[in-house]
């Protein structure tokens, strides 16, 4: 697998099945940007120092080294892993998910309406090879999501908050659009309880 690093440093100051629709390419494999993802459950909190965080990462000298996820019990058989910090610009953690890597069309369009259950410390990263538009549907998911959005730095672009759909709705109609090269999605609300904004950063390898 490609190796690609995401890092999380920064200057001081500064998935039933979400689909994407991307607006231009879904990952150099020449298909038309329509992926699935996410599925199971919903959803604790960092102090931040007050400052807005609104710049770009600056400093990708030192790559993030992050626990091996080899060690976590498989929920996502068939899919690599990796450790997602998220952090202030400034580097401060705010909180961490082992993420099943979706970075092909079939893994993407499957995304998480394969699992039954998502601990608040799982998620699932899908990457795709350049930024672009997308937009996440909530399609035959059976519970809540939040649909993170990133750029080529791993910088927080859009924060989507996804309830399941009703007792009669596919979940179709629920659109969650957002620019960027990464999507990570966790259970509801996970980045409202750690105080995650736009702005922030994802570290990560894939």
């Amino acid at each position: 697998m490609r190796r690609r690093a995401i890092l999380a440093a920064c200057a001081a100051a500064g998935g039933a099945g979400c689909r994407t629709e991307g607006g231009g390419t879904d990952g150099g494999d020449g298909s038309d940007g329509d992926d699935r993802t996410a599925e199971p459950s919903p959803t604790p909190t960092a102090t931040r120092d007050g400052s807005t965080a609104t710049a770009t990462p600056t400093d990708q000298s030192t790559p993030t080294v992050t626990p091996s996820a080899t060690a976590r019990t498989p929920i996502h058989p068939g899919y690599e892993t990796t450790e997602v910090a998220v952090t202030t610009p400034g580097g401060e953690e705010l909180g961490s998910v082992t993420a099943a890597i979706a970075d092909t069309r079939d893994l993407r369009y499957t995304g998480l309406s394969e699992t039954e259950d998502l601990p608040e410390d799982r998620g699932m990263l899908f990457v795709y090879d350049e930024v672009d538009d997308h937009t996440y549907v909530m399609r035959e998911m059976d519970f809540a999501v939040d649909i993170v959005y990133a750029d080529d730095e791993g910088v927080i672009t859009r924060i989507h908050h996804a309830p399941e759909p009703g007792p009669d709705e596919d979940g179709e109609s629920q659109r969650y659009p957002g620019r960027g090269q990464y999507v990570l999605e966790v259970t509801y609300e996970w980045t409202t309880e750690r105080g995650v904004e736009e702005g922030d950063v994802l570290a990560f390898e894939v």
